[in-house]
């Protein structure tokens, strides 16, 4: 394939993508000048392709109103699997390679990429049969069954390298979050839910629901810092920060042992007051005695 020719199906891809596309744009990303993206416009008219044309301050290049070229032959998990794997990318390649997996599942990948929230970096792609109906779902506010449950889902989420689907449980009247590999079967039901608050964050919601989960010790904290420093130490998934009392910010973490928890407030390194449990408080003692033990040793072996 010539280059040219390269650059006119790659300026097809782009305005495949959806949207007016301004020359200044596609000139940029076709690596040419703005006359000659113009040329390749006219290459693609000739083509019977509906390029328009829109003029004003946010003018530029799209195509016409519901044209779609044919679809690559990609199954479902297929596409699924490729349009996972450009999650989080913003280069021209990955822009198109989505164009086109859009022709082959247009409503369900959409549903897919904008139903998508992520804690880190997009894990193995699950079951397609449970992402795909979930995902539609939450783009159409349908309630659906979760096996045996009713769920209203309001958001998937990456997390850790686990899937998750947010929502809200109406049997138990509550927010919920479920693991989409523990999930046998999804079925679309009838009727539609009330969408979550404007500002909804499934990645939040399902972090708050991991530091908010019930446990055997409930942790209660004063803490002399700011948010951003104490979300170096103590991430959403384990500490939900409350008020400020001036300086001092107030911190609940919910966790089954408290072995391991003075060591982390030594981490801070900020000034804290245990308000609750009591009986954290002499782990905390019995951790700095140790330091300032294994100090003294240190200071005993260098002299």
């Amino acid at each position: 394939m010539t280059r040219p020719t390269a650059r006119v199906l790659t300026l097809l891809e782009l305005l495949q993508s959806g949207g007016v596309r301004t020359l200044a744009d596609l000139a940029e990303r076709l690596g040419v000048d703005a006359r000659t993206v113009r040329r390749y416009v006219q290459h693609l008219i000739d083509l019977d392709i509906p390029v328009e044309s829109v003029r004003g301050r946010y003018g530029g290049y799209r195509l016409a109103r519901g044209h779609r070229l044919p679809p690559l032959m990609f199954g479902d998990d297929e596409a699924l699997a490729v349009l996972l794997g450009l999650t989080g990318r913003s280069s021209t390649a990955a822009e198109t390679a989505a164009a086109k997996l859009r022709r082959v599942l247009p409503a369900r990948l959409d549903a897919v990429r904008d139903a998508l929230a992520s804690t880190a970096p997009a894990a193995d792609a699950p079951d397609g049969t449970i992402l795909l109906p979930l995902a539609v779902a939450v783009r159409d506010h349908q309630p659906v069954r979760l096996d045996d449950r009713t769920f209203f889902p309001y958001g998937v989420v990456v997390h850790r390298g686990r899937w998750y689907v947010t929502g809200f449980d109406p049997a138990a009247g509550a927010p919920r979050s479920f693991r989409l590999d523990r999930i046998a079967q999804v079925r679309g039901l009838p009727g539609s839910f009330d969408p979550p608050p404007p500002g909804y964050d499934p990645a939040a919601a399902l972090l708050a629901g991991f530091a908010t989960a019930p446990y055997r010790h409930e942790i209660r904290l004063r803490v002399e810092t700011t948010p951003a420093h104490l979300r170096t130490r103590l991430p959403a998934s384990l500490a939900v920060i409350g008020s400020a009392d001036g300086p001092w910010l107030h911190v609940e973490m919910r966790v089954e042992s408290l072995d391991w928890v003075p060591a982390v407030l030594a981490s801070l390194d900020r000034p804290f007051v245990i308000d609750d449990p009591p009986e954290l408080r002499p782990l905390v003692a019995a951790l700095a005695a140790r330091l300032a033990g294994y100090a003294a040793n240190g200071d005993h072996l260098a002299g």
